[in-house]
């Protein structure tokens, strides 16, 4: 597959950016939170797009491709920690604390947490999530705005400069359905272009009507009800891990996205889904469906892996273990950070603590 970006070309030896992209945008929709915030997405534009169309894609693999569905579910069983997203931390002489895996969105089917896991939080000394920034959205957005090149190009570049005119066509149109000017992010750098881009048309009407997320709704609930809330990460940190993955990644990855167009909505209602009845693990294998031969570029999911998911879990789980180590806190991080050797309920088990699933 080639691609023309400016007045270059560039091979793809398949289109496996765009499953990092889709497992990177759940991981950092705290940055796209964010970006709600910077563009002043106008509420009335957004309105017009407040229902949700999209179809669980293994459905219809299902009943089209039954032998590629065992291979995505074999995949799947074979993911350590891959089923559950409400973890029970245990050690001895402590008070048992609580792992819920989150999903960044306002879904009103995601927010409404399972009755044991509200009851937790509800029990809970300390609340623990990603980044307590989060809590001030504007006053998050200033402090970032103070590192500009995290987000943005700060040498004259433009989008408009490196994509071809037919992709800044699909991108123009891909943000003005969001009601978001082509000006407003003619700086900014291509994963936060992608990151709007990414979102379902409700999703960002919820935002942009303040719903709140799911990990903004579990801090804000602990505030009030006088809970200490304790971040893992500061926002910085996770756009530092974005940046750092090169450029041209992310123009690969913003052009894909734009192909893909409403079958976004698609990936989004399917990991949902899949959220919701806790098979986790089974996330990435149906990412990879999405591209036509199932097939990822090795070195760029190597690099992703490393920094995006493996390096962070690591911060989490070690700055994680001092708060539990005194007990009774209910911990809410991204649900794809859970699994895997390398997740953070592996991390903890090897920090002493047991982890065990609740159904």
């Amino acid at each position: 597959m080639t691609i023309s970006i400016g007045h270059r070309s560039l091979h793809i030896a398949s289109p496996g950016n765009l499953l990092l992209w889709l497992i990177a945008a759940f991981h950092m929709l705290l940055a796209t939170t964010l970006i709600a915030v910077l563009f002043s997405v106008s509420s009335a534009a957004a309105a017009n797009d407040d229902v949700c169309t999209g179809h669980n894609i293994l459905t219809d693999l299902k009943q089209s491709d039954p032998t590629r569905y065992a291979e995505v579910v074999k995949e799947a069983d074979a993911v350590p920690n891959g089923k559950g997203i409400f973890w029970k931390i245990e050690k001895v002489g402590i008070t048992p604390s609580w792992l819920l895996g989150s999903m960044h969105v306002t879904d009103p089917r995601v927010l409404n947490l399972p009755p044991r896991a509200k009851a937790a939080h509800d029990a809970a000394d300390t609340i623990i999530i990603e980044s307590d920034e989060i809590l001030d959205e504007k006053k998050a957005s200033a402090a970032l705005l103070m590192k500009p090149e995290l987000m943005m190009f700060t040498d004259g570049t433009t989008i408009e400069k490196l994509l071809s005119h037919d992709d800044y066509i699909r991108l123009e149109e891909g943000l003005r359905q969001r009601g978001i000017p082509l000006a407003a992010v003619a700086r900014m750098r291509p994963w936060m272009i992608s990151s709007v881009v990414a979102l379902p048309g409700c999703e960002m009407a919820r935002k942009a009507n303040g719903v709140q997320f799911l990990d903004q709704k579990i801090a804000a609930d602990g505030v009030a009800e006088g809970k200490q809330v304790k971040g893992l990460e500061t926002l910085a940190e996770q756009l530092q891990a974005m940046s750092e993955l090169p450029t041209e990644f992310h123009l690969k990855s913003l052009i894909e996205t734009l192909a893909l167009g409403s079958k976004m909505n698609d990936v989004v209602e399917t990991m949902t889904d899949l959220y919701l009845t806790g098979d986790i693990g089974m996330t990435i294998p149906m990412l990879k469906t999405v591209s036509p031969d199932g097939k990822d570029e090795e070195s760029d999911y190597a690099a992703f892996e490393q920094r995006i998911i493996l390096d962070r879990n690591k911060v989490m789980a070690k700055r994680a273990e001092p708060i539990l180590a005194k007990g009774n806190v209910f911990m809410a991080v991204g649900a794809l950070h859970l699994p895997g050797e390398g997740g953070v309920i592996e991390l903890l088990r090897k920090q002493g603590f047991t982890v065990t699933s609740v159904n």
